[in-house]
């Protein structure tokens, strides 16, 4: 036996009506302990708003005069009790937007499938859940960054779907929607090793430095940790999370290419496996050997959201995307391979999307070979940027990883294309 639709829905706002009601007397009880206190309604009165708001929607779906009218009413009567709440010092209008929410249980119910409402129900149970835990957070956290993350979020949810996926610009031969598309991944992944990095896991030890900062950037980690060397007591950690820092950029060139091109990525699978493995090693090596450090490292390079630092790199992708195509055109693989060298030795992002993603007279294996080698050439700047910033002395033993990797992976890719 199955319940007709309406009164299906009729229970479900009623059942999600006095839930939320009984969460917000707890929140009351707990927030606010004095009973005197101004509120808007008990149990009866969330339950009854959710319940007759549906009732009032079904008797005239159409214009939803009665649902709006009664919707007016109770926005009144807020506006009543917050002028009083006003003169009392307070000044939260969370109980009214939780009736807003209540009130919406109905038409949703009716309208959407059971998981909207559900949605809805559990956003409104975590609101009310998460005063104490968002004002420790909120007392960290740098609010213009998340300004930034809303700036991206509407430049990727507006402006993406409106490009076009054709190449529609000359020497170009990706789609602006495809081109843009890479620069808001790389900047996803960017952002996520930072969050991560600067909230969830601050101060926590030079080696979990060294893994996310990697995700983020694996060089402006180097230099930070480098600095480090000098004036710690922590070498070898130090040393391990320099490596480390390097390893998570080959797993990072992994990732995008997964996501970019599956077919070379599973031909980097691989050789970036193996020296992931070799960097791991080398890595956990020298954190057995050292004591363990849990100082801050003080990485605190820009947020990579950014929307300068975001538009910079859309402009050196499309740049190096004109600059492969006549590499490849004029100069052909020797060319590349030349181009791939020099680009380790600035960003090697802009240079592996617009191989990943644009369509040169190249064969996969080429690209291959160009991808490791910039990776190669990038890992041989960051020895050098270890042995700069940090002193022969302090951090000989990381550089001197670092460019084995370096130069291991040189060698691969150069040896995979003249034995191929």
């Amino acid at each position: 036996m199955t319940l007709e639709p309406h009164l299906t829905h009729l229970i479900v706002t009623a059942v999600f009506s006095f839930l939320v009601g009984l969460e917000l007397r707890t929140y009351r009880r707990h927030y606010h302990g004095d009973e005197s206190h101004l509120f808007f309604g008990t149990v009866r009165t969330y339950t009854l708003t959710g319940v007759i708001g549906y009732l009032f929607y079904l008797l005239e779906p159409t214009y939803l005069s009665l649902y709006l009218t009664l919707f007016v009413v109770l926005s009144f009567l807020y506006a009543v009790l917050y002028a009083r709440k006003v003169s009392q010092g307070r000044s939260s209008i969370l109980p009214y937007l939780i009736m807003a929410g209540v009130y919406a249980f109905g038409p949703l119910s009716e309208r959407f499938a059971l998981w909207v409402p559900s949605l809805l129900f559990v956003v409104l149970v975590f609101i009310l859940n998460l005063k104490p835990s968002e004002t420790r957070w909120t007392e960290r956290i740098n609010l213009d960054e998340f300004e930034t993350l809303g700036k991206m979020v509407l430049l990727s949810a507006v402006i993406l779907p409106l490009l076009p996926n054709e190449n529609t610009i000359p020497y170009l031969p990706i789609s602006p929607f495809k081109a843009w598309l890479a620069v808001v991944v790389i900047s996803a992944i960017s952002y996520g090793g930072y969050l991560l990095q600067k909230y969830v896991f601050p101060s926590k030890g030079y080696f979990l430095t060294g893994l996310l900062g990697g995700t983020y950037s694996s060089t402006a980690t180097t230099v930070v940790l480098a600095r480090k060397a000098r004036v710690s007591s922590a070498g070898r950690v130090i040393d391990a999370s320099i490596v480390a820092a390097t390893t998570m950029m080959y797993i990072r060139v992994l990732v995008v290419s997964f996501v970019f091109n599956r077919e070379i990525a599973a031909a980097l699978l691989v050789p970036v496996g193996i020296f992931v493995l070799l960097g791991l090693t080398v890595a956990l090596y020298y954190l057995h050997r050292g004591h363990a450090s849990h100082d801050q490292s003080g990485f605190v390079d820009k947020n990579p959201l950014e929307l300068g630092t975001a538009l910079l790199f859309g402009a050196l992708f499309v740049v190096m995307m004109v600059v492969t195509h006549y590499t490849v055109e004029y100069f052909g693989e020797s060319g590349l391979e030349v181009l791939s060298f020099l680009a380790g030795m600035t960003d090697i992002d802009p240079l592996i999307l617009s191989l990943l993603t644009g369509k040169y007279s190249v064969t996969q294996e080429q690209i291959v070979s160009a991808i490791l080698i910039a990776a190669g050439s990038n890992n041989l700047l960051k020895a050098a940027y270890a042995l700069w910033f940090g002193g022969v002395k302090h951090t000989w033993r990381s550089a001197f990883w670092i460019a084995v990797l370096g130069i291991g992976t040189i060698v691969w890719a150069v040896g995979k294309r003249i034995f191929i």
